[in-house]
């Protein structure tokens, strides 16, 4: 498996209404993050603050200039979605992450272990017994 090259691909197909934050995220942006809580509207995350339609992509999500590169402007306070992507390689296999390689693909329990040891510090394992 290959380091994130930040293509941006789970941002780009996550960021319209496919994310949720928790009530401690809500709270913590409300508090903390006023930039943040902005966006969020019924409980809802990435809500226009202007007209209260969902934005199509994540307005945190920047991309490099003449690059297929992403970065996000609020990478620490991000949700736990984000924090915990990818979570198993069957979505990473759906979202053509570019982190699989070949050989990940013929032994998916052996790529998960990896991926698990890479996310070790964003979320739990993920079991499959």
């Amino acid at each position: 498996m290959k380091e994130c090259n930040q293509c941006g691909k789970c941002c780009t197909k996550y960021g319209h209404g496919g994310l949720s934050a928790t009530e401690s995220e809500l709270e913590f942006w409300e508090t903390f993050r006023p930039d943040i809580f902005r966006y969020v509207q019924r409980g809802e995350i990435w809500i226009d603050p202007e007209s209260g339609k969902q934005l199509e992509r994540c307005p945190w999500l920047r991309r490099a200039p003449n690059k297929e590169l992403y970065t996000c402007d609020i990478y620490l306070d991000r949700p736990d979605d984000c924090k915990f992507y990818p979570v198993t390689i069957s979505q990473m296999v759906d979202d053509q992450c570019e982190m699989l390689e070949v050989q990940d693909l013929s032994d998916k329990k052996k790529a998960q272990n990896v991926l698990d040891k890479i996310m070790i510090d964003s979320r739990p394992a993920v079991n499959f017994d």
